[in-house]
């Protein structure tokens, strides 16, 4: 499969032209600061990953790669942003932290690693591409049997659309006008659907719960807005 396959290259322009803001924990990428700790911790309540071979699949400027990597995987974090990557290596290099960015798609990369990586999270990432199945099919070819891949994004709902779109892009501000589009938004039951048919075991999804005010971020029962889901490769006889 050709990489630029699944690629829209309006999104690729508009994160090319925020790259270097990525760290900037009170600019456009507050709200993904704020429930990073989130999203990592949900990671680690159900994987060890001390040792295990660890994709972030649209890794962007590097934050949920370095939590992976502080937290013990062996982290390989893969975008096609070439601007976004150039910082996360200066960041990682900064930091200490062993991470190997490459810029390369999920699809491409399940070709050359079929069943390499112990874990595969792929975070903001589904709603921003044309085909979000085929981010899922690429995932499961990437892990390895038995193996876990999570999965987090914004929710196709009146709800989402009034607070991530209208209220946070158009009235607050917090982040910038056009990062998200309400048909690409993904509802759980066709997050669940195509994982299923990538070969992977639905294990639980959980909403996320996040107040701009103050930064407060926290997993929830709802699923309305933000929610993350964990699924297993089956095992190979």
């Amino acid at each position: 499969m050709n990489r630029n396959d699944n690629i829209d290259a309006g999104e690729i322009a508009r994160f090319s032209a925020m790259a270097d803001i990525w760290w900037d924990r009170n600019g456009e990428f507050k709200a993904l600061h704020d429930i990073n700790p989130v999203r990592l911790a949900y990671v680690c309540d159900r994987v060890d990953l001390n040792g295990k071979q660890v994709l972030d699949v649209g890794c962007g400027g590097g934050l949920l790669s370095e939590g992976l990597a502080a937290a013990g995987g062996r982290v390989t974090g893969i975008d096609m942003v070439e601007a976004s990557l150039m910082l996360a290596r200066a960041h990682t290099r900064a930091g200490g932290l062993p991470i190997d960015y490459r810029q390369t798609t999920a699809e491409s990369l399940a070709e050359e690693e079929p069943g390499r990586y112990d874990v595969v999270v792929c975070m903001e990432l589904i709603e921003h591409v044309p085909r979000p199945a085929s981010i899922l099919d690429a995932c499961g070819r990437l892990v390895k049997s038995g193996g876990d891949v999570f999965f987090a994004t914004v929710n196709r709902t009146w709800l989402s659309w009034l607070l991530v779109i209208v209220a946070a892009e158009h009235v607050m501000g917090i982040v910038r006008k056009g990062t998200h589009a309400y048909r690409k938004l993904v509802r759980p039951e066709e997050l669940k659907q195509w994982g299923q048919a990538a070969g992977l075991h639905f294990e639980n999804i959980s909403g996320l719960r996040y107040i701009p005010l103050g930064g407060y971020a926290a997993l929830c029962r709802s699923t309305m807005m933000n929610y993350l889901m964990h699924f297993k490769k089956r095992t190979t006889p």
